[in-house]
């Protein structure tokens, strides 16, 4: 019954984000799939995660239009997402959902799914609301090394912080709806749930810097992770990376990153 529930809730949320212009036809039906397992197995609880994640995401996408104005030439994708972005986003928070449904008395499913929620919103939030650094970026892996606002791989002040605030959203409703009424066992999972979402991000972003699909427009002269066709119409060129490695496996990447993180940072106490 409760799947049954899970999906017409599923369909009803997707139906507004459809008729918001927040999701392409191809990221309903994703979204779709996806809700219904979050919302069916794991109940309200997980739900409420997931709308936080799907709420403020889509509303810092839109937000600062100004400031964000000739980087959609830099992002492959923009804020309706398809399927692929919602898989890439999803994906890993969805797995541990359906864990839940095998191991309905075991926290760690709950753990996982809150942990790779923080990574791919800490990354959500760094990339809108870095754009409201008053400097330029740096470059992850070399840090004396300036980039354009916009270049994957790059970091900023502002944008570290708004990762840091992501993952703290997250984990601060996560231990609020923890089963356990333990405040002391609470606060060392918050911790633990912020730092991993904080790591997934920069994880995000060390791939962008490394072996993320870059291309070239030859029109524009500018890097770009558009592809097959850059803003202006002109294919863009490969230039570095691994071809398969898109921004949606790396957001995939970057929540699954932050749930290794939280189990090894767990496993040290």
């Amino acid at each position: 019954m409760q799947l049954i529930l899970g999906f017409i809730f599923a369909i009803f949320i997707t139906y507004l984000a459809y008729r918001a212009h927040t999701l392409k036809k191809s990221g309903a039906y994703a979204a779709a799939f996806t809700g219904t397992i979050i919302f069916g197995i794991g109940g309200w609880q997980w739900a409420i995660l997931l709308l936080t994640f799907f709420i403020t995401s889509s509303a810092l996408s839109r937000a600062f239009k100004k400031r964000k104005q000739g980087l959609n030439e830099k992002y492959s994708k923009g804020h309706h997402r398809d399927a692929g972005q919602v898989f890439g986003n999803g994906g890993v928070a969805t797995f541990f959902a359906a864990l839940h449904f095998f191991f309905p008395d075991s926290l760690w499913p709950w753990m996982g799914f809150a942990a790779a929620l923080a990574a791919v919103n800490a990354d959500t939030w760094a990339t809108d609301l870095g754009v409201l650094n008053p400097r330029s970026p740096r470059m992850i892996t070399d840090l004396r090394k300036v980039v354009e606002k916009g270049t994957s791989g790059g970091i900023s002040l502002i944008g570290t912080l708004a990762a840091l605030a992501g993952s703290g959203v997250i984990a601060f409703l996560a231990v609020i709806l923890l089963p356990a009424d333990n405040w002391s066992l609470n606060t060392r999972y918050f911790l633990l749930i912020t730092l991993a979402g904080l790591a997934g991000a920069l994880f995000d972003s060390f791939l962008g810097a490394t072996v993320q699909a870059m291309y070239y427009c030859p029109t524009d002269k500018k890097e770009t992770e558009k592809h097959p066709l850059h803003t202006c119409g002109t294919p863009t060129v490969h230039i570095r990376g691994w071809k398969w490695l898109n921004n949606d496996w790396v957001n995939f990447s970057c929540g699954a990153f932050g749930v290794i993180t939280s189990l090894l940072i767990k496993g040290l106490y």
